[in-house]
């Protein structure tokens, strides 16, 4: 029994890790880690608050952050953080996809871009994946 147990382990984990990726992008020139204020946009399709997610791991890193329609950014915005996010169903619903797109709010110039892949049958919570993709496009050094 416990010759076969080492076999049929390493057989299993590479079906429940999955292949995660994730890729940043950031533009030449753009200083994220100076912006001070930012808006996320509220997606009307997120019934899940993603938004509030990435405000609250942004005011973690002590960025002034809020979210709403963009009828309702604040005049003094430096930033804004749009994000797709898509899920799947295995027995339970989970996040498998979260990219995130930063802008400038006057000129629409996108200043970065992150994608975090995660398809796996474990499944991450909505506030880790959000942490993975913030941390490493504002984290303050």
């Amino acid at each position: 029994m416990k010759k076969l147990f080492l076999p049929c382990l390493l057989l299993v984990l590479p079906l429940l890790s999955g292949c995660a990726s994730l890729t940043v992008h950031r533009e030449p020139g753009s200083r994220l880690a100076s912006l001070k204020k930012i808006y996320v946009q509220h997606r009307l399709a997120d019934g899940r608050g993603i938004d509030l997610f990435i405000v609250q791991e942004l005011q973690r890193l002590g960025y002034t952050a809020a979210c709403g329609p963009m009828t309702m950014m604040p005049d003094d915005t430096e930033a804004v953080v749009s994000y797709a996010d898509q899920w799947t169903w295995d027995f339970s619903s989970y996040m498998i996809e979260l990219d995130l797109e930063v802008s400038d709010p006057r000129t629409s110039k996108i200043l970065a871009t992150v994608r975090y892949f995660r398809p796996a049958l474990m499944e991450k919570p909505p506030q880790e994946m959000v942490q993975t993709v913030i941390d490493p496009l504002f984290r303050r050094k």
